[in-house]
């Protein structure tokens, strides 16, 4: 078999019918473009949703206050007891005795208020009762000033550390709000510091935040003196999350006297959002790149199509080859060589299309490309080539000379 000659055979073939043959490239041509776009969206978005889950904090349990017992709607009895989350829930849980998985606590009041300062205002201001733990649970950095310290705590100072939307909202571009006194609907407090920038993510702007002490928060303005919205339970590493959530729990089911299955509370774990998302978006992609490859499905069985046509055309010349001595392997070699070039042109031409493609946003999501999908993609447009183009060529290499003359 001379390649050189089968491929130069499967040019003339492919340039005596140019429409033909580009026809039959764009089944794989989109097929291939469309596999690698879709797994690159694929990623980008996967990696998306779990940026905005990393972005509620790192290592963190978060514990909801319901306000009830049971997972149901209270309809009264023990179901309607009110259950709220204590300074003793806390001190439990801080204990290293009781939870030895759990590195730090966060006890946090939220409301919403509005801001001013010299005449600006932001209506739409998360206001934060916490301690300064809460900050590096959160994943929270300070970029000026200082941080909430456990001495604001304990003395009830009213001081606040604000994010960078509250910041851009009252003062004006390069003054410095450090030291100055802003109002929290009537209560005064004096900025001590500024928070960097932190990803949004998936609810409210994390940088239009203030962050309070939560002994303020309970004197001026909340009202609750022993009541907290929620707390913030890091977990001292990665791999001790989910046993740091089951003394949680074990510790609120206790002091609540019901099972963990009853608990009056909401226990999101972010780990456990984190795998959830990551599977989900697993399954997501490989539905939709199933999807895509059916193009290339189609593409092959496009090459298959005409290049049974190709056949039928030229058995006359099939026929005079084999009569003057063209073993069976050139007739086969010369048609499956043809099969396989309509097949890379149009995997060449996809990948192209498809790398190109994956630099643009589609709903504010970034595609990440991988080298495995290219690869992957025009690996199997060879193997569609081959598979759907042997039958034609075995096919050609099985004609008899005598029939092949005779044919009209």
């Amino acid at each position: 078999m001379n390649i050189g000659n089968d491929l130069r055979s499967a040019l003339r073939g492919l340039s005596s019918n140019k429409l033909r043959s580009a026809l039959t490239v764009l089944g794989i041509f989109i097929g291939v473009g469309a596999v690698i776009i879709v797994v690159a969206y694929g990623n980008g978005s996967s990696q998306a949703v779990q940026n905005r889950i990393k972005a509620l904090g790192t290592n963190t349990i978060t514990i909801l206050n319901r306000g009830r017992f049971g997972r149901g709607p209270a309809t009264g009895g023990t179901q309607s007891q009110a259950a709220t989350i204590t300074s003793q829930d806390v001190a439990n849980i801080s204990d290293p005795n009781q939870a030895p998985d759990v590195l730090s606590v966060s006890p946090v009041l939220n409301t919403n208020g509005t801001a001013s300062y010299s005449g600006a205002s932001d209506s739409g201001v998360s206001l934060t009762g916490t301690t300064p733990t809460y900050l590096t649970a959160e994943d929270y950095q300070v970029q000026a000033g200082s941080s909430l310290t456990t001495q604001n705590v304990a003395h009830h100072d009213q001081v606040a550390v604000i994010g960078q939307t509250l910041v851009s909202d009252l003062f004006q571009v390069g003054q410095n709000p450090i030291g100055a006194e802003v109002y929290f609907g009537s209560v005064r407090f004096q900025v001590i510091g500024v928070l960097a920038t932190k990803a949004s993510g998936t609810g409210a702007d994390p940088n239009n935040i203030a962050l309070v002490p939560y002994t303020t928060a309970q004197d001026l303005l909340t009202g609750y003196t022993n009541n907290f919205t929620e707390l913030i339970v890091q977990a001292r590493s990665a791999g001790a999350v989910n046993a740091a959530e089951q003394e949680t729990a074990d510790i609120l089911a206790s002091a609540n006297q019901t099972s963990v299955a009853n608990l009056p509370f909401t226990i999101v774990n972010e780990a456990t959002l984190l795998a959830t998302s990551a599977s989900t978006s697993s399954t997501f992609t490989v539905l939709l790149t199933v999807i895509a490859a059916v193009s290339l499905l189609v593409g092959g069985i496009g090459i298959m199509n005409i290049m049974l046509v190709v056949v039928t055309e030229r058995t006359r010349e099939i026929g005079i080859r084999k009569a003057i001595g063209a073993p069976r392997r050139a007739i086969l070699g010369q048609f499956l060589t043809e099969a396989v070039l309509l097949s890379l042109i149009g995997g060449l031409a996809g990948v192209v299309v498809g790398v190109i493609g994956t630099h643009f946003r589609i709903a504010g999501v970034k595609p990440v490309p991988t080298t495995g999908s290219v690869v992957g993609a025009f690996a199997v447009t060879v193997a569609v080539g081959v598979f759907f183009g042997f039958y034609p060529a075995s096919r050609a290499a099985a004609l008899r000379p005598v029939d092949a003359l005779r044919y009209e």
